[in-house]
């Protein structure tokens, strides 16, 4: 798969020409499908990917469009790692989603991934920084432990405080998240995939759905239907998901570094994560700023009616920690800002399953945070149930989703 196919387009174009192109290719004949997925964000796009690289007719189905701003899958970057304390599942998924990743690159010829590294900070004993530590090593994932008077020495521009160690991921970094999802979806197109922007309404019944009605009076037939819409599960599926999926409000900050310095910006300044304090940031890619964002759970939140303006107190004290670790951005001005959402499943873990009451639907969600990164693989993973029948993780079922949130997976 070494095509350059979009070599001539980038963004919102690619998206379009790739649609366009195949729009009236991609249904059989009485316009039904074998598989219909809603929802193209990260995971619902890559599944409609994997889908028809096995010989799937397929439908992709966003209400907004691909990597539209309300999406948790729309912001402009989002952060990839293999460090997951214990848990190999998701290390050895963001191995594999990395190399997708590289690969949509290179067929799109877009700019998807940069390889910023990754710098997790860690205080004494942490558990979850010395779990990952030893899973990194299990798995020989590339990475090395870094002493605190190494960590002043290469990175004096991050004031350390209570840190005194921390794990240095090269390889890894921050993909382009937005750019990466019209990007997924254009070659989906490209390839077959007929990608629609329309709303559908909420399934009703029991059995087989067979057939999905739209808000504007059409409907959509299919053998099987993905619904991998994150923050939209509970809207469509109140009475199963309304209280095992919480959509929150998330608030992303970028600060303006000062003229001329390039110290917040790569190969000067990696992506950084301190557990902590409950906190993260990525470094000036392509000049959009200095971005850091809390990964506290927000309040809860409505994507389609959301306001989606940062609060005062929110600014307030992500600039109190900026100020303590980066000094140098102590007045920094803020240059832009997102208000996103999380779709936290109890514990963190991805909902993949069928839905309890229809044999021909899927539920695939719970995001939590951390989710963008593994849209490869979940795709792969997904396909792999809906086409070939093989079974689910008991992890991820819809039985492990609890009425609590008690996060695990971080």
């Amino acid at each position: 798969m070494k095509r350059r196919a979009f070599m001539e387009s980038a963004g919102a174009a690619a998206v379009a020409a790739g649609i366009a192109a195949r729009r009236t290719h991609a249904a059989p004949a009485g316009g039904g499908f074998d598989v219909a997925v809603v929802g193209a964000g990260a995971f619902g796009a890559w599944t409609a990917w994997h889908l028809r690289r096995a010989g799937r007719r397929v439908v992709l189905i966003d209400a907004y469009g691909p990597g539209n701003s309300r999406a948790s899958s729309g912001g402009e970057t989002r952060v990839i790692r293999m460090g997951y304390g214990a848990d190999e599942l998701y290390t050895r998924w963001s191995q594999r989603s990395l190399r997708l990743w590289k690969e949509l690159a290179e067929t799109s010829g877009q700019k998807l991934f940069h390889e910023t590294g990754v710098l997790w900070m860690a205080r004494s004993e942490d558990p979850l920084t010395l779990a990952t530590l030893a899973t990194l090593t299990r798995l020989g994932i590339r990475h090395e432990k870094v002493a605190r008077a190494e960590l002043e020495s290469r990175w004096p521009q991050i004031a350390l405080g209570l840190v005194t160690w921390a794990i240095h991921e090269p390889g890894s970094g921050a993909l382009m998240a937005r750019r990466a999802v019209q990007a997924v979806s254009a070659q989906a197109a490209r390839e077959g995939v007929e990608v629609r922007t329309t709303a559908i309404r909420p399934p009703r019944g029991k059995g087989r759905l067979g057939m999905l009605p739209t808000r504007d009076g059409s409907t959509i037939s299919a053998g099987a239907f993905v619904f991998a819409c994150g923050p939209w599960l509970p809207k469509l599926f109140p009475e199963l998901l309304g209280e095992r999926i919480f959509p929150t409000r998330q608030e992303v900050f970028y600060f303006g570094p000062p003229p001329g310095d390039a110290r917040f910006a790569p190969p000067a300044m990696p992506v950084w994560v301190d557990f902590a304090e409950e906190i993260y940031g990525l470094p000036d890619i392509e000049s959009k700023g200095f971005k850091v964002a809390p990964d506290r759970h927000g309040p809860s939140f409505d994507p389609d009616t959301g306001e989606r303006v940062v609060s005062a107190a929110g600014l307030a004290g992500v600039r109190e920690f900026v100020a303590r670790r980066f000094p140098a951005l102590e007045d920094a001005p803020l240059v832009a800002s997102e208000v996103c959402q999380y779709e936290n499943s109890s514990n963190g873990d991805f909902l993949i399953d069928r839905h309890p009451d229809f044999d021909d639907v899927w539920l695939v969600g719970g995001g939590s945070g951390h989710g963008f990164k593994h849209g490869p693989a979940v795709g792969e993973y997904v396909a792999a149930r809906v086409a070939d029948r093989a079974p689910v993780d008991a992890k991820f079922s819809l039985a492990t989703k609890q009425r609590a949130q008690k996060r695990t997976v971080y």
